[in-house]
């Protein structure tokens, strides 16, 4: 089997081995992070790293299994749907007995903030893989065009996704100042 080039397209006698492809990547959570900054406790932060980890199962086993497509359903719309959905129900328990595990101050995740996170998470991850990704098909299975790709280069959109950290870091030091200030509750989902 000939290599896979990162665009998902064979190269023509290709003598090495396909590189390691990293199917989770930390810079998904910066819009996240922005997002909490945004939101607080209307949105959560936890399910919506989960729901980054979810969308990504399908290229892991799609890489595992070495598929030259590695972004497949789960990376449109209608997988978004789903996974997202997935995401909303399992993350809102899952995360409450991770905050009730490492004694959390506020251990409680409303089912709005839990799906505010999931379905912010799966969208947000479809538009910045068919950004960087040319095997991806936002618009499946009414089209296989990307309009996305390209739309901005892969650095400014990793330096936007730092920035949403950035955002998140500057606000939450805020709200953590405030908190002391004012003796009131901080978010912590």
């Amino acid at each position: 089997m000939r290599p896979v080039l990162p665009s998902g397209r064979h190269s023509a006698g290709a003598r090495r081995a396909r590189p390691l492809a990293m199917p989770f990547t930390p810079f998904h959570l910066g819009p996240g992070a922005a997002m909490k900054a945004i939101g607080g406790r209307h949105f959560s932060f936890m399910v919506f790293g989960g729901a980054q980890v979810l969308m990504d199962l399908e290229p892991l086993v799609r890489l595992i299994a070495g598929s030259s497509i590695v972004h497949g359903p789960t990376h449109s719309v209608p997988g978004a749907l789903l996974v997202g959905a997935v995401a909303a129900l399992t993350g809102k328990p899952v995360s409450e007995f991770v905050l009730r595990l490492v004694r959390a101050p506020d251990q409680s995740i409303s089912w709005f903030a839990s799906c505010m996170g999931a379905f912010l998470g799966t969208f947000s991850h479809v538009v910045l893989d068919a950004i960087m990704h040319s095997d991806t098909e936002p618009w499946w299975p009414l089209s296989s065009a990307n309009p996305f790709l390209g739309l901005v280069s892969v650095r400014a959109l990793h330096l936007a996704c730092l920035l949403g950290v950035a955002l998140w870091l500057v606000v939450d030091t805020w709200r953590q100042f405030r908190k002391r200030r004012n003796g009131g509750a901080a978010d912590h989902q």
